[in-house]
């Protein structure tokens, strides 16, 4: 057993061992799937990643970007947030998460795509549409980390706000994140420079959690139109 330095007196930390339950299920993967391709783990341990997607995506439990495209380990380089945003650039030598996965994925791994992947019933795009709309004073509030995070989704919201069905609205702003997102990161010079040389493109998906469909961004067609399937 590693042994850990004590925290000095008056710190407090606090680290608690793993429910009983996932302990079973890492000895179940360890058992099966990892011992059934060590080999593949081994190479990746030893030869690094080299994914050629990158996925930005709702931090969503029911969203699963690998299990939808059947990914593998090493396939997919993938960021969760809420609600699936690329905040604007902004170089202000502040740290930014999205931003910075957004830099490795682009310049150092040289991804080939990167996927914007929003979805129905999103908690994040319904608390925006409800902080934006004056309901939720709480996500208004300066000390809110969720609010101002959906603040930057506002234009979005902006592009909705004439449709008067609460539902219908909500619906259309799940895929206004997407055409945001997209539309920052469009601003990143690196991301930018790598789609104007042919060497990275852009995505925006929307996926259906009851239905398991699919739909995805075309401009030129309108829209959100769906990802044919069988």
């Amino acid at each position: 057993m590693t042994e850990t330095p004590d925290p000095q007196d008056g710190d407090k930390m606090h680290a608690a061992p793993l429910p009983p339950y996932l302990v079973t299920r890492y000895n179940g993967w360890r058992a099966t799937s990892y011992m059934e391709n060590q080999v593949w783990y081994k190479r990746l341990a030893e030869d690094g990643q080299n994914p050629r997607i990158m996925a930005v995506a709702c931090c969503d439990s029911r969203v699963d970007v690998n299990a939808i495209f059947s990914a593998e380990t090493g396939d997919i380089f993938l960021h969760r947030n809420i609600a699936n945003v690329v905040p604007p650039y902004l170089p202000d030598g502040d740290p930014h998460g999205t931003s910075a996965a957004l830099e490795y994925g682009v310049t150092v791994l040289r991804v080939a795509h990167v996927i914007i992947v929003g979805h129905s019933d999103c908690g994040g795009v319904r608390g925006c549409y409800s902080m934006c709309a004056g309901h939720a004073p709480e996500l208004e509030a300066k000390g809110s980390f969720v609010g101002r995070w959906l603040q930057i989704l506002r234009p979005g919201y902006d592009r909705i706000a004439g449709i008067e069905d609460e539902a219908e609205a909500i619906h259309a702003l799940e895929k206004e994140t997407v055409v945001v997102s997209l539309e920052n990161l469009w601003e990143f010079p690196f991301v930018r420079e790598a789609v104007e040389a042919g060497r990275l493109s852009l995505h925006g998906l929307w996926v259906d959690i009851g239905s398991g469909t699919l739909e995805h961004y075309l401009p030129e067609e309108g829209g959100f139109v769906p990802v044919s399937g069988k």
